[in-house]
C-alpha cells in the first residue's frame, strides 16, 4: 500500500490522491486499508518515513570506506566521503521517484505532521554533514551548523526543481555543483 501510495501521488499530487485510489493500485480492500492505516494523511506519513528510513540505511551503509584487498582501510578525505553519499542519495532519488516526489515534493501538500517529519529527516543529513566535515563541535559551532543547514536546503531545493519537471538527468548533474558548494561552504 505504500508502494501503491507513492505512485498514486506523483502521478495525482496528495491532494489529488484518494484513499480509493490507493485501495485500487494496491489492490486491497478498503477494511484492509483501515486496518493498516487512520487516514490518507497517515498512509502518507507511514509511506514518508519508510522511503526516508530506507534512504538514511542505504547512505548509512555507504558512509564507511570498503576495505581494500588486504583488509584495511585508509581515511577517506571529507569531499570524496560526501561525494559518495551525495551520488548515492541522487542515484537513489532518480531510481525511485515517485518515492523522492513523497519526501521533496508533496509534503508540502500533506499537512503539519508530514512536514515535521521531513524538517527531523533534514536535520538529521544536516548531521551527517556536520560529521563527515567535522564541524559544529565546540564553541563558536553556530556558522558552520547553519552551513550544514543551509546546504541540505539548497540541496533539497534543487533537487525537489528536477524531480517537479521530471528531470531525472538533471538531478543526477547535481553532484558536481553541490560537491564544489559543501567545499566552499564547510572544507
Amino acid at each position: 500500500m505504500l508502494t501503491a501510495t507513492a505512485e498514486a501521488m506523483k502521478d495525482k499530487g496528495y491532494a489529488g490522491t484518494s484513499v480509493a485510489e490507493i485501495i485500487r493500485r494496491a489492490g486491497v480492500s478498503r477494511e484492509t486499508f483501515y486496518q493498516q492505516f487512520r487516514s490518507k494523511e497517515d498512509c502518507f506519513i507511514q509511506a514518508l518515513d519508510a522511503a526516508t528510513h530506507q534512504l538514511a540505511g542505504l547512505l548509512g551503509d555507504a558512509w564507511q570506506p570498503a576495505p581494500d584487498s588486504a583488509g584495511t582501510t585508509s581515511p577517506v578525505a571529507p569531499e570524496e566521503v560526501f561525494r559518495r553519499l551525495l551520488r548515492l542519495y541522487l542515484r537513489t532519488l532518480a531510481e525511485r521517484p515517485a518515492f523522492a516526489r513523497l519526501f521533496l515534493v508533496e509534503v508540502y501538500a500533506a499537512g503539519p505532521e508530514a512536514m515535521a517529519r521531513r524538517m527531523e529527516w533534514q536535520r538529521w543529513f544536516a548531521d551527517a554533514i556536520a560529521e563527515i566535515f567535522q564541524v559544529g563541535a565546540g564553541g563558536g559551532a553556530d556558522e558552520p551548523r547553519f552551513a550544514c543547514e543551509a546546504l541540505v536546503a539548497a540541496a533539497a531545493q534543487l533537487v525537489t526543481a528536477h524531480l517537479a519537471a521530471d528531470d531525472l538527468r538533471g538531478l543526477r548533474g547535481l553532484e558536481d555543483p553541490l560537491v564544489r558548494l559543501a567545499v566552499r561552504l564547510l572544507g
